[in-house]
């Protein structure tokens, strides 16, 4: 077999790029199909019933579940302010009367005439979706969203932590071999997608919190000092939900790993202008890569090898297991039978050329396609 497939990285200054952005239950989208969206425009929103608060209305009063209704001084389904007066007993030759306030502002929505409890329902909490990318709106689905497009530059990395984010593209260091230090960070760059160098230790890391920077492009990051960001032991698992206060985007790899030099270049040359950043990472099935997408005035679209997915001699990979994690190299044989394992596993192989010249045979499964050249 002279050729074969599998996911790859996507690194290019002409890439085409869509996004979807829907609701997770019904709402209402609020641009319309061509209209032109930056990535901070809320294009649909849903609104999630309110919290529900309970009083138990009879206990509060004195007296039977059956007889709360007469006491009360506003109806079901009136809007209540907090502590407002909403039943009142009539006590004993109208003296020692019990007055019952509302626990919240909320909606009275019903009150039980078996238990005498008063269920109030708190305002309804909006769900917002925004565009994220900067682009034209290509698609809309009713009462969920809607999909954008936009052409530009766009890297992925290898893995990522945080949500979504966007800002001004500044410079953290020039030399991509280089670890990005806490004196690198200055005040000037809160908000900024910040590009590092070969890796960024948890006092960086930090520092970048601290100062309010929106997101971290670097080459690699320590797996412990992760651990010891996030308080937890990631393993498998979806990533881009996590509220450390910053978004990183990691492009080669675990430990100190030189930023590629294409990433690095088109990085740099885009300093100024506005990325949108997410660092989901889900590296099983169906599988999702942290990226920077910057919009650009791009006239033809750049076809790659990532593009395709086909995998060839010849191919640049990427290793995405141990214990090779994140180097780069060049496929030297694609066998085309299944090969036996130390693991007792019959899988499909690959041979590849690693940068020092030495050779390693891989399950395909471990390598992914880049955009680079060795």
């Amino acid at each position: 077999m002279g050729h074969a497939y599998t996911p790859g990285l996507k690194v290019s200054a002409a890439a085409e790029y869509t996004r979807s952005r829907m609701l997770p239950i019904p709402g209402e989208v609020l641009v319309r199909d061509g209209e032109a969206v930056q990535p901070d425009t809320v294009v649909a929103r849903a609104l999630l019933p309110g919290n529900v608060v309970t009083s138990n209305l009879a206990k509060q009063l004195g007296v039977a579940a059956a007889d709360v209704h007469a006491l009360l001084l506003v109806k079901e389904g009136d809007e209540v302010t907090a502590d407002q007066a909403i039943a009142r007993s009539k006590g004993i030759f109208g003296i020692g009367k019990q007055t019952v306030r509302a626990p919240s502002t909320a909606i009275l929505e019903s009150i039980s005439k078996v238990s005498g409890q008063a269920i109030f329902r708190q305002a309804p909490i909006p769900v917002d979706v925004k565009a994220y990318i900067a682009g034209k709106v290509t698609e809309v689905v009713p009462e969920f969203g809607v999909e954008v497009t936009d052409r530009g530059t766009m890297v992925q990395g290898i893995f990522g932590i945080g949500p979504e984010v966007c800002g001004p593209v500044m410079i953290g260091t020039d030399d991509p071999t280089r670890p990005l230090l806490p004196a690198d960070i200055k005040a000037e760059h809160a908000g900024a997608v910040l590009l590092g160098g070969s890796i960024a230790s948890i006092e960086t890391i930090r520092k970048a919190i601290e100062t309010g920077v929106a997101a971290l492009v670097i080459g690699g990051i320590d797996a412990a000092e992760l651990k010891e960001l996030l308080g937890f032991d990631l393993g498998v698992a979806i990533t881009g939900n996590e509220t450390v206060g910053i978004t990183l985007v990691v492009t080669e790899g675990f430990g100190e790993l030189a930023m590629a030099r294409k990433t690095h270049q088109l990085l740099t040359s885009s300093v100024g202008e506005t990325a949108s950043v997410s660092g989901a990472t889900q590296i099983r099935a169906g599988v999702m890569r942290p990226e920077v997408l910057i919009p650009g005035d791009v006239a033809e679209i750049e076809q790659t090898a990532v593009d395709t997915g086909q995998l060839t001699v010849g191919s640049t990979v990427r290793i995405i297991r141990d214990p090779h994690f994140g180097s780069l190299a060049k496929v030297t044989e694609l066998p085309p039978e299944p090969r036996m394992l130390d693991t007792e596993s019959a899988v499909r192989i690959l041979t590849v050329a690693l940068p020092d010249g030495q050779q390693a045979t891989l399950p395909r499964a471990n390598v992914e396609l880049v955009d680079e050249s060795l």
